[in-house]
C-alpha cells in the first residue's frame, strides 16, 4: 500500500503530520511522534511578541486596530514579561531537533504586523527548519476596519516572510474571509506553498463570578473536519499551492475523507492530546487496512477523488447541501 505524498515539494511516507501543539514542545515527544509513524511534525508556535521586546510595532497595531476600551489591552503581557520570553531558544530547539529526527521539521511564526519579528524567518530557515508555516492570527474587532486591508495584511505577511527565505511556506488560514475562495487564490499567487485549513480562533467565555474574561479551549471533534472539509474540496485544482487539512481530525476514515476532498496531508492534534502519541500508529493501520478493503492502491489515485471539481453533483458542496442537511434532520 502506497501511502506516500507531498507537501509544499517535501516528500512525506504518509499523509499524516502532527500539527503545531503542546506535544511538540518536548524533543522526546517529537521523537515518539516520528517512532509513531507522522511523516512531518508542525512546531509550536513561536510569537511576533517573543520576538519584539519592545513591542513597538505590536503595540501601536494592537492599539489602533483591536478593542478601543482599556480592558483589551489586559489580554497581552507588559513588555518585561515578554522579555521573559526567549526566541533563541526556539532557533536551538530546531537543530537539535534536527540531529535526532529524520522527518521533516515546519516551524511555526506567529505574528500580525510586518515588522522585525519576519527577520526570524531567515534564522528559523538558517536553524534547518525543512519548511515555515505562518499562523496570521488576528480578529479584526474595529468595524471601520476594512475587510480589504485584512486581507492585504494577510498577503503583506506572506510576502515579507518569501522575500526573506527560501523554504517552502504555508499560510494558515482563517475561515472567516467573505470570499474565501478569492482569498485562497491571492495568497497562491503571492506565493504561499501551502494553505492550512484552518487557524481555530479560540473563543473567550464569560465568568459569571469574577464578570471576566477568560479564556477556554475546547479540543476539535470530528465533525469540526466539515468545514476545512468542504473548502479543500472547493479549493482542489484552483490552487497550485499544497493543501493541509487541520481540525477534526481524530480517525483514519477522518484522514481519508480529507484526502478524497483534495488535501495533500492530514493534520492532527487534539486526538493526540486526548488519546496519546500512539493514536497516529492506529490511524495508519486504520487507513491501509480500510484502502485494502476498498481496493485502493495509493494515496495519489485517490487523492481529490470527492472534490468539488470529480463528483457528479458538486453543488452538494455548496447550497443544495444546506437544503438537504435541513430536510434530513428527523
Amino acid at each position: 500500500m502506497d501511502l506516500k505524498t507531498k507537501y509544499m515539494g517535501l516528500e512525506l511516507k504518509n499523509p499524516i503530520v502532527a500539527s503545531s501543539q503542546p506535544l511538540t514542545m518536548e524533543l522526546d515527544n517529537v521523537k515518539k511522534i516520528e517512532d509513531a509513524g507522522a511523516s512531518a511534525v508542525v512546531l509550536y508556535s513561536l510569537f511576533e511578541e517573543q520576538i519584539n521586546h519592545e513591542i513597538q510595532e505590536i503595540d501601536h497595531f494592537l492599539a489602533t486596530y483591536s478593542e478601543s476600551y482599556a480592558e483589551a489591552m489586559t489580554y497581552f503581557p507588559e513588555p518585561k514579561e515578554y522579555k521573559n520570553l526567549h526566541a533563541e531558544e526556539y532557533l536551538e530547539y530546531i537543530q537539535k531537533l534536527k540531529k535526532s529526527v529524520t522527518i521533516p521539521v515546519i516551524a511555526s511564526l506567529n505574528g500580525v504586523s510586518t515588522g522585525g519579528w519576519i527577520k526570524y524567518a531567515k534564522k528559523i530557515q538558517d536553524a534547518g527548519a525543512d519548511a515555515l508555516e505562518l499562523n496570521i492570527y488576528y480578529i479584526p474587532a474595529d468595524p471601520f476596519t476594512k475587510p480589504q486591508d485584512v486581507e492585504q495584511m494577510y498577503v503583506d505577511d506572506l510576502k515579507a516572510v518569501k522575500s526573506a527565505v527560501t523554504i517552502p511556506v504555508a499560510v494558515k488560514m482563517s475561515p472567516f474571509f467573505s470570499s474565501l475562495a478569492n482569498m485562497a487564490v491571492k495568497l497562491d499567487q503571492a506565493g504561499a506553498n501551502g494553505l492550512v485549513l484552518f487557524n481555530r480562533f479560540y473563543q473567550p467565555d464569560i465568568n459569571l463570578e469574577t464578570l471576566h474574561v477568560e479564556p477556554s479551549l475546547q479540543l476539535s471533534t470530528s465533525y469540526d473536519l466539515r468545514l476545512p472539509l468542504r473548502w479543500i474540496a472547493i479549493l482542489f485544482g484552483n490552487v497550485e499551492a499544497s493543501l493541509a487539512a487541520t481540525s477534526g481530525i481524530h480517525t483514519a476514515q477522518d484522514a481519508l475523507k480529507a484526502i478524497m476532498a483534495g488535501a495533500d496531508v492530514a493534520m492532527i492534534a487534539s486526538v493526540l492530546l486526548k488519546g496519546g502519541i500512539g493514536k497516529i500508529s492506529e490511524i495508519l493501520k486504520d487507513m491501509e487496512k480500510w484502502m485494502h478493503e476498498h481496493e485502493y492502491e495509493s494515496i495519489s489515485k485517490m487523492r481529490g477523488s470527492v472534490s468539488y471539481r470529480t463528483i457528479a453533483e458538486p453543488a452538494a458542496f455548496e447550497r443544495a447541501n444546506y437544503i438537504k442537511t435541513l430536510q434530513s434532520y428527523k
